[in-house]
């Protein structure tokens, strides 16, 4: 008797035909051959020399310019929207065809709105905005006019937020989206939650062994097929893959009427990009459409100068007490202490509330509810949750909330733990020749420089900057070096996680990944930051050399 092949579940199918939507929005002399495919699955990093050699000379030139000679070539019309959009939609369909790195292919949309800029340009000589032509992605929790937002859930294929019928299907735009096209960017495509149904794992392409962190997978600016991303966090989700990936995260402060408040943050490879980002979008007064924004313009006057202030001080978080970060991250965390003593900078042990407190705080308020919007999400289409989220669910059932008074609970644990981290920050003035408290905290954005995806295992260092609704910056400080990073004989664990945690590290398999840190500053001090992560990256520049 003949065994008839099981039907595949209608969710694999779903996913399937949604894969292959995306794929057709490739023009077909941008598709790669079977053999480069295969060949670049067998390597250990498809990043800089590898994906570039797969270009034409003048996409390779164009998406390889510094963010802001790019943006200046496009405002002085040595470039055009359509060949900067061009350019860089040809490195992305390249990278997602090595990857699955993509949600969703909006080059067709960018290409439009590219033509529009460069129509406006050519009628008014002068750019539209700050960001005329500058080509941008978002994580795909943004509705933009003609994709689809589906945030990686197979039951929200075809849908408005998993509701069939709404109207609001492909046409409903986001108020984030609305600014950035005000201010001349062009979006051009949407990337995914790291791990997901539809399109996979997408992995780490300075080590394909490796997670690009998430949940806002950061492999996008790895590859250099955009220039800057707008990304949300309420964990981690912007400095893990900024970290893990090796550029620049801008994790800002959220509204403070919100107990755990979810951020809007920014990705690029440049901080003067990131700065400029930031500025333009404040410019656009974004709090008279959006309630939950906090009504402050940028303040130029918060920046530091030089000129007319003693030179900041510094605190040094090399450990938490509970989890020793992985050698590449200890070693990143000196070079940077290193440079900015070498240029006269003072530097501070840290020895605040420790940040291993707010695991008892995060999780509770995250996902204190049980996740029933997670779970809605996966039972419309049958999809089972995909590993990294499988905690979430008891045995695959919906858990149980909170009641009211474990969560208020929780709520004035974070309230105190708040008020105790302030007091130390301010008590530091005591420490300091400058009449102020220290300025800004350099720690580790989580113990591991890149991490393998099962052995993910602590995220308070991430977590606790929103636990605290802090600002953090993450800064790419150099790369994992397998003869150099290795475990001492003296370690002695701090824990029985930091023990396991340690265990897991092997130092051949993390070889190559970027070691970054985050650099921390108090609520609403992002002008402040920005400015003093530039200093730091120049100190960083000075010692290299």
């Amino acid at each position: 008797m003949r065994v008839l092949p099981m039907a595949r579940p209608r969710w694999q199918m779903l996913a399937a035909e949604k894969r292959q939507h995306e794929m057709s929005k490739i023009p077909e002399d941008w598709l790669l051959s079977t053999k480069v495919v295969e060949e670049a699955k067998n390597r250990k990093a498809i990043t800089g020399g590898y994906i570039e050699g797969l270009l034409d000379p003048d996409s390779r030139r164009i998406t390889t310019l510094e963010s802001m000679e790019l943006l200046k070539s496009l405002g002085n019309g040595s470039l055009s929207a359509v060949q900067v959009v061009s350019a860089f939609s040809k490195r992305a369909a390249y990278a997602h065809q090595l990857g699955n790195y993509l949600l969703e292919i909006g080059f067709d949309v960018g290409l439009e709105r590219a033509k529009q800029l460069d129509q406006y340009y050519q009628e008014h000589e002068k750019p539209i905005g700050p960001l005329h032509g500058l080509p941008v992605t978002l994580k795909d929790q943004f509705h933009i006019k003609g994709l689809e937002t589906s945030m990686a859930f197979v039951g929200w294929i075809g849908t408005f937020e998993g509701q069939k019928g709404t109207g609001k299907e492909r046409s409903f735009e986001s108020e984030l989206i609305r600014e950035l096209y005000s201010l001349g960017a062009v979006p051009i495509g949407k990337a995914p939650e790291t791990n997901n149904n539809i399109m996979g794992y997408a992995w780490n392409p300075h080590n394909q062994k490796l997670s690009t962190g998430g949940s806002s997978g950061g492999v996008i600016f790895s590859l250099r097929f955009y220039q800057r991303a707008t990304k949300t966090s309420t964990g981690g989700s912007i400095s893990m893959p900024a970290s893990m990936n090796g550029f620049k995260g801008v994790a800002n402060t959220g509204a403070g009427q919100m107990i755990m408040p979810t951020v809007a943050g920014l990705l690029g490879n440049s901080l003067p990009m990131l700065q400029l980002v930031f500025k333009s979008l404040l410019s656009t007064k974004p709090w008279l459409y959006d309630p939950y924004v906090v009504p402050i313009p940028y303040r130029s006057d918060q920046e530091y100068r030089p000129s007319n202030e003693k030179k900041p001080t510094f605190g040094l978080l090399m450990d938490d007490g509970t989890v020793t970060p992985h050698p590449p991250v200890t070693r990143a965390l000196h070079i940077v202490e290193r440079a900015l003593k070498a240029e006269g900078y003072q530097v501070f042990d840290w020895d605040a509330p420790s940040v291993s407190e707010t695991s008892a705080i995060h999780g509770p308020i995250a996902r204190g509810d049980g996740t029933p919007d997670v779970w809605e999400a996966l039972q419309l289409s049958g999809e089972p949750p995909v590993p990294q989220i499988q905690h979430l669910f008891d045995n695959g059932k919906l858990k149980e909330p909170m009641n009211l008074v474990e969560y208020e609970q929780v709520v004035l644990h974070m309230k105190d733990y708040r008020h105790r981290y302030q007091e130390y920050w301010e008590s530091t003035v005591e420490l300091t020749d400058t009449g102020r408290p220290i300025d800004a905290v350099i720690m580790p954005v989580s113990p591991y420089a890149a991490v393998q995806p099962d052995k993910f295992m602590y995220s308070a260092y991430s977590s606790s900057i929103n636990v605290l609704d802090y600002t953090s910056i993450t800064i790419s400080v150099t790369f994992a070096d397998e003869k150099v990073d290795i475990v001492g004989s003296s370690f002695e664990p701090l824990s029985e996680i930091d023990k396991k945690n340690m265990d897991a590290y092997d130092s051949h398999v993390t070889d190559g990944a970027p070691a970054s840190i985050q650099l921390v500053g108090p609520m609403l001090s992002e002008e402040r930051l920005l400015s003093l992560a530039q200093l730091l990256a120049d100190a960083l520049a000075k010692h290299r050399s």
